[in-house]
């Protein structure tokens, strides 16, 4: 590891910073286009990664590193793209596509309340009385099958035990729905 860029990076040296930033930038952003990253997440992917290497210098991580500066840098950000890519496939696998092609499908009209049993219908009716989030929450369990992991990077929650939370709210708000109906009924 070059130790006078690392005593830069520990000393706020600005001008050298400014030289480390802009001169690993360009080949960072190169690097970066073989991951067919957007220009903007690339550059933010970057500006990540260099700030995580200036808090690693300034922690004295650095000083133990056997490799060049740019390979650590380097690595840092294809870890960060990593986890970028990640995300976008999360995303893509649960949002769905609302727009039609022609000919790209058959349409098939199908009323789907003669195909629901009893229960089903029960469980259709009480559902849409859930908030949205509860609907969602439920949806993306059950329907969609993703885990409280998953549901909560997609959604934002704090951590999976926030999830397990919320689910078990939901399941007993709508458990709670259909056993008064039958008491009522």
């Amino acid at each position: 590891m070059e130790q006078h860029y690392v005593d830069a990076l520990r000393t706020d040296d600005h001008p050298i910073i400014k030289e480390l930033y802009t001169g690993y930038r360009i080949d960072f952003l190169g690097f970066s286009k073989r991951y067919k990253l957007s220009e903007e997440d690339a550059i933010d992917i970057y500006q990540e990664a260099f700030i995580t290497l200036r808090k690693h210098a300034i922690s004295g991580k650095l000083y133990k590193i056997e490799s060049s500066l740019k390979t650590y840098l380097f690595g840092i950000g294809k870890h960060l793209i990593y986890k970028k890519l990640k995300e976008y496939s999360l995303k893509a696998n649960y949002t769905p596509s609302l727009q039609k092609e022609e000919g790209f499908y058959e349409e098939v009209s199908v009323d789907p309340e003669e195909e629901l049993t009893q229960e089903q219908l029960l469980l259709k009716r009480y559902f849409n009385l859930l908030g949205k989030s509860c609907q969602r929450m439920l949806t993306l369990s059950f329907y969609r099958g993703l885990t409280n992991e998953e549901i909560s990077k997609l959604e934002g929650y704090e951590s999976e035990a926030v999830v397990r939370s919320q689910k078990s709210r939901c399941l007993k708000t709508l458990k709670d729905l259909i056993k008064n109906s039958k008491d009522n009924g």
